[in-house]
């Protein structure tokens, strides 16, 4: 089998040192070029020593990457509207992508001004393209995804929510009220200096930010819930930065017309051959210190007793299951490859 050749925008990016260290590993796939604005023309091993012996590339600028020929797909690590901005020539060669920002996962355009455009950025870069683009959820998305050219790789926080609740309403469980009360670990907010990440402040300190249905991530997660309920679904999401370096763990209440025993049973069964969801019982929660460096997401009903809310709990390594591995594995699944390939070290 020829290899899978791939080029990877915004390699010095904790995504994309985490996909340069899977990549390198992947029985199927060369890398052909790392790229870097930042960085231009310095070893990516320099940035990330890590990485030495692994990947010793030379960074290129992005511009140069996407003028290069000779790959059949490129990860985008890049921040949203630089992303899709620096991807339409690449799908115009017909090469597939795998894009890690918001950029393609919104599929009303005026719904993805609303959160991502401003002064800098009034309009998406390439709406033509929206219509072509697949939400990579990969357990839900499957077979559109076997077929796809632009994957639009969820968030990581919308990834913790959406796999607990998906096999719910697409079930036919009745669910009135959803509130999400997720935690991340602090490279969830990515390399760029900000304040509230120092050491100093995110040490021996947990805070919560942008709820109050602020957060970009709540139109991702209500439009895939809305389409499995097929019909409009509302939520309130609340973030918080956990002292941590990585990991997710979301606790999800829920008011349904099930238990919470039944709606083990029903996310078990539609996971049941899913090698990346493991569905645990209630006496054995979900723990971000069994999935971190892994491309697992836990999950695990309780409560639902005497009127009160079912709660699910998952977990996931943010970086890996929310980002990078999950990209991966969209990948394997584009190219017809093993799905579990590169991510069962």
């Amino acid at each position: 089998m020829d290899k899978v050749r791939v080029g990877i925008l915004g390699a010095t990016s904790y995504t994309g040192a985490e996909l340069v260290r899977m990549l390198a590993f992947h029985p199927h796939v060369s890398i052909e070029y790392v790229s870097s604005q930042s960085y231009e023309r310095k070893a990516l091993s320099s940035i990330f020593p890590a990485l030495t012996g692994i990947n010793n590339d030379l960074l290129i600028s992005p511009q140069e990457a996407v003028g290069r020929g000779g790959v059949d797909c490129v990860f985008s690590c890049l921040p949203h509207a630089a992303s899709a901005e620096l991807l339409v020539p690449v799908i115009g060669k017909g090469v597939k992508v795998v894009d890690l920002s918001a950029d393609f996962r919104i599929r009303d355009i005026n719904v993805y001004k609303k959160w991502y455009c401003d002064d800098k950025h009034p309009d998406h870069p390439a709406p033509h393209l929206l219509e072509k683009a697949v939400f990579g959820l990969s357990e839900h998305y499957r077979g559109q995804i076997a077929k796809a050219s632009i994957i639009a790789n969820p968030g990581c926080y919308v990834t913790s929510v959406l796999l607990p609740l998906l096999p719910l309403l697409k079930g036919g469980v009745c669910i009135d009220m959803i509130i999400a009360d997720s935690k991340s670990g602090v490279s969830g907010a990515g390399r760029g200096l900000k304040q509230n990440t120092h050491f100093p402040e995110a040490h021996e300190n947990f805070s919560a930010y942008s709820i109050g249905h602020k957060h970009r991530h709540t139109p991702e997660m209500e439009q895939e819930l809305s389409l499995a309920a097929g019909k409009p679904v509302t939520m309130t999401f609340s973030p918080h930065l956990l002292p941590v370096n990585r990991g997710i763990l979301s606790t999800i209440y829920i008011t349904a017309n099930r238990t919470a025993a039944e709606c083990t049973e029903i996310v078990k069964k539609f996971y049941a051959n899913e090698p990346f969801v493991r569905v645990r019982e209630p006496s054995d929660l979900p723990q971000t210190a069994n999935v971190v460096h892994t491309n697992y997401c836990d999950i695990a009903f309780t409560g639902g007793t005497d009127g009160l809310p079912v709660i699910a709990v998952s977990t996931l390594d943010n970086l890996v299951k929310g980002a990078s591995g999950q990209a991966l594995q969209n990948m394997n699944i584009m190219f017809g490859l093993p799905e579990t390939a590169g991510l069962m070290r």
